[in-house]
């Protein structure tokens, strides 16, 4: 049996006075890819950010694990729904991806390694230098992308990483992804779910509560066999 790695028991979150989510128990195991669907404003997005403890639930506890044991912190790359990078902001390309890397305690030279890898593998090698304002919709979803992915985290969180991305790099995504999948936990949410669908093992709609879907088959949203 694969390792819990997050456990979530008893989440609400409750925004003025509504129930955003609800009654959200599961665990992440090691090794799960996730795909995570439902509709707009059902709480997709909130729930990731609850996992990443950037948000606080209004009742319940998220638990990160290792070997059985609870941890204060634990290896995740995010990348967002939306940038909250400003265009204006004086910061390259290169610092954008290489800012994955704060935390870990490597070298120089090693950071410009594994900057340089990350640059060229996201098809961004010739804009290293370049300012983040110059860039178009798509190539900053790929600056954003690797940042999350420098560091080789344990975790993976990707909220519509298909954004402002267009088909010819969509499809690159997809290979990239199930490229990490296969050293990585990763919890994706998308609706475009038909070919992410195929290579999770899990698949949740998550509409104010969550509901695993069994089959592997299920036609997204919200059609699965419970």
């Amino acid at each position: 049996m694969n390792d819990v790695i997050i456990s979530l028991r008893d989440i609400s979150r409750r925004w003025d006075g509504k129930d955003v989510l609800s009654d959200i128990n599961f665990d992440v195991r090691r090794g799960d890819f996730v795909a995570i669907t439902g509709p707009n404003g059902g709480g997709k997005t909130t729930l990731l950010r609850i996992i990443l403890k950037l948000l606080k639930p209004t009742s319940g506890t998220v638990t990160y694990m290792d070997n059985g044991q609870p941890v204060d912190n634990l290896s995740i790359g995010y990348l967002p729904q939306k940038n909250m990078i400003d265009s204006r902001f004086p910061i390259t390309v290169g610092e954008v991806v290489a800012s994955g890397l704060i935390g870990e305690n490597i070298g120089r030279k090693e950071t410009q390694r594994l900057t340089g890898e990350t640059l060229r593998l996201m098809g961004l090698g010739e804009h290293a230098g370049k300012s983040i304002g110059v860039l178009s919709g798509g190539q900053l979803q790929r600056a954003l992308l690797g940042r999350a992915i420098i560091s080789s985290p344990k975790v993976l969180v990707l909220d519509e990483p298909l954004s402002y991305v267009d088909k010819q790099f969509e499809h690159y995504i997809y290979t990239l992804v199930e490229k990490l999948s296969a050293s990585t936990t990763i919890l994706l949410v998308s609706h475009e779910m038909s070919t992410i669908a195929g290579m999770a093992n899990r698949h949740l709609i998550i509409d104010h509560n969550l509901h695993e879907c069994h089959s592997p088959h299920h036609h997204v949203h919200y059609d699965c066999e419970m």
